[in-house]
């Protein structure tokens, strides 16, 4: 890295003044010496913009240590700010949001616009009614002026939305049994059974499917649950019973979602990511193990989850097998050889990128190279915003990308490599620069596929399920348990983004599932499903 110097041609200008002036002899040791100076000059001068960019660094580095420390709300303070905190012994969190409020943040070219208030909210058409007719008092009753009974004229209406509290009853279910008395060698026929998720189970199918509701949709772990069934109906279930129930029914679950693994990898497009989620581990030492779920899907459908013990090429090359579709991830190296067809084109996520480039804003509120940065990606944004506001379909996205992508890509190219020459490998800023350089290709081929989307935003929306549940639930409890806990999150992450109810959905296929043959499964997905009762979301 080097800067320009200033010197070069004033001293080029007084050297051809003293060749004028001094012999040939005496003007050569001159211009010895002044070439000597003017390179300790620039050295020096490349020195001191290393150190500038250094000092820069190291701060990038204090302020994301402090705001690990002071937590999110402290992205917003000064470095002043945060070195005050410092001076501060423990420091709460409301103190950090005082300290927040105290000075606005300056003003960046961007604002965003503010939303019309959607006006008062009404509630859902189809949920319902229960009337209350609330009567006006004697007096109110009598016209105050003649004295005569008055008349119900109308009413005013108005609407709240009520719940009745959870009731926990015992269903007794009576078998008829028959004979007849005169022929007793027929024996006696009894009523069948009504098919059960688990048989002979102390509790019904909708607990059950309460039970895995509540853990993996709502992210009440179990022996919370367990806990509100003593509390409200006074039963004492285990947590390992409960734990049974959600095993079971992610076995049962494991043959459908492979037949929505068949439905994914016969199209064309899929969106992957990971994140990590901690095993308990039997053994002597104790540790859980850091175990990875792999999440596979495509925007308007259904999302599968896969299981894995590490974060190696391993998991998706056996999930990605020979498919020949788009494949859009962030820039981890794993997707990037062996796995898919050789055929499979591999595109990258403008969020991530543009992600590295804000994080450089937020250490350094005055980085406008970075902040114009970011100003063209959104522009870049803008264009698919605009194709779905006007509901265009795929080939009108694409004809609107291909007249106005191009002069962005190109500013936005320009730009980042004229800020990675100015700026340390390892700073945000640098980092930001490294990463998109290195994904251009893959970040630009978005103009050649229609359906390809700008971001991976909706794969990385769908972990965030289980990066709740994780906080809660803490780990899942074995390795043999990963497969089934991931079968569960599948269904119901895929109930979520179709829109289905997720225990209407549970109640009509567990029940007999186990009973079904393969051919059969295909009509159980969750899209299959939703193609039955609602196609017109599809």
């Amino acid at each position: 890295m080097s800067t320009p110097s200033n010197s070069s041609s004033l001293s080029s200008d007084l050297l051809e003044q003293l060749k004028a002036q001094l012999p040939e002899s005496l003007f050569a040791t001159v211009s010895g010496t002044f070439a000597t100076y003017e390179k300790q000059l620039d050295t020096k001068s490349n020195e001191l913009q290393y150190a500038r960019l250094k000092i820069q660094l190291l701060e990038e580095k204090l302020r994301l240590q402090r705001i690990a420390k002071y937590g999110p709300g402290s992205e917003s303070l000064s470095n002043l700010q945060l070195e005050l905190l410092e001076l501060e012994p423990g420091v709460s969190n409301t103190e950090v949001a005082a300290e927040s409020e105290r000075d606005a943040l300056p003003s960046t070219p961007e604002k965003k616009k503010r939303r019309k208030h959607p006006g008062r909210q009404t509630l859902p058409a189809d949920l319902p009614r229960v009337e209350r007719v609330i009567a006006c008092t004697p007096e109110q009753c009598v016209c105050g002026n003649c004295g005569a009974g008055t008349k119900v004229i109308g009413y005013e209406v108005s609407e709240v939305l009520e719940v009745k509290p959870a009731e926990y009853f015992v269903e007794v279910t009576k078998r008829e049994k028959r004979a007849c008395k005169k022929c007793e060698e027929q024996g006696v026929a009894m009523a069948p059974l009504p098919v059960r998720i688990i048989a002979k189970s102390l509790v019904s199918d909708r607990i059950i499917i309460d039970t895995i509701v509540g853990k993996y949709a709502d992210h009440n772990p179990l022996f919370r649950q367990s806990v509100i069934f003593l509390r409200d109906a006074g039963i004492d279930i285990s947590r390992a019973t409960m734990c049974g129930w959600a095993m079971t029914v992610g076995e049962m679950l494991a043959p459908v979602v492979g037949a929505m693994r068949r439905e994914l990898l016969a199209g064309s497009y899929i969106q992957a990511d990971e994140t990590a989620v901690d095993v308990q581990m039997h053994d002597r030492r104790g540790k859980n193990h850091q175990g990875y779920l792999w999440q596979y899907g495509t925007p308007g459908g259904a999302t599968i989850f896969d299981f894995q013990m590490g974060r190696g090429r391993e998991g998706p090359a056996h999930f990605l097998d020979k498919f020949e579709g788009i494949l859009q991830t962030d820039g981890y190296a794993a997707y990037n050889s062996g796995v898919g067809s050789p055929k499979m084109v591999h595109a990258a996520c403008w969020s991530h990128a543009r992600r590295g480039f804000v994080d450089a804003i937020k250490l350094n509120k005055l980085d406008a190279a970075s902040i114009g940065i970011v100003d063209l990606m959104d522009r870049l944004f803008a264009i698919d915003a605009r194709a779905r506001s006007e509901k265009m379909d795929h080939a009108a996205r694409h004809v609107l990308r291909q007249q106005e992508a191009p002069p962005l890509l190109d500013k936005i190219n320009a730009q980042i490599h004229a800020l990675s020459k100015n700026v340390l490998p390892k700073s945000a800023a640098g980092e930001a620069c490294a990463y998109t350089v290195k994904l251009w290709k893959k970040l630009t081929c978005f103009l050649e596929y229609p359906a390809l989307e700008l971001s991976n935003n909706l794969a990385e929306n769908s972990m965030r399920g289980v990066a709740l549940g994780r906080k809660n639930w803490i780990h899942i409890g074995s390795q043999q348990a990963g497969p089934r806990v991931a079968a569960i999150l599948s269904v119901v992450e895929s109930c979520r983004r179709l829109r289905i109810p997720v225990r209407d959905y549970l109640n009509q296929i567990l029940p007999g599932l186990a009973n079904r043959s393969i051919q059969q499964l295909a009509d159980l997905t969750p899209a299959a499903w939703i193609a039955r009762h609602n196609p017109d979301n599809l």
